[in-house]
């Protein structure tokens, strides 16, 4: 029996409903811009592999960047409560084929990779003075 027509990343996430559009917005800016900043990056449109740790820590360091204060609030309210979700997200989008993996990487890779609280604590206790 034939297959159908290959779903579309969007009609993937939105069937999944874990998460936003939004949030996956979000975890492509973070991997081009370890991609981008990474020793061996490559031209622009050319696969770089990324680890866990890394897309973790990119992610992180994004979102403080964009949303300071805010940036664990917006995470939450896109149901992203700790670097696993990050993996989920990625690993959602290796099992449809929109990204890939080497042989060595698991989901287990994002797992706990820093806690939520103590990362953003320092963006969260920043205050604005005049």
């Amino acid at each position: 029996m034939a297959e159908g027509p290959r779903k579309s990343e969007q009609e993937i996430i939105l069937a999944d409903g874990r998460y936003p559009l939004a949030a996956y917005a979000f975890l492509r800016d973070g991997m081009e811009q370890v991609g981008r900043n990474s020793p061996g990056a490559r031209r622009p449109g050319e696969g770089h592999h990324v680890t866990g740790q890394q897309c973790c820590i990119a992610l992180r360091d994004l979102a403080i960047e964009r949303w300071g204060r805010l940036a664990r609030t917006v995470l939450t309210r896109w149901n992203i409560h700790g670097t696993i979700d990050f993996g989920n997200m990625v690993y959602l989008l290796i099992k449809h084929e929109f990204m890939a993996k080497a042989p060595t990487d698991s989901l287990e890779d994002f797992r706990e990779v820093y806690d939520f609280r103590e990362a953003f604590a320092v963006a969260e206790a920043f205050r604005f003075t005049d």
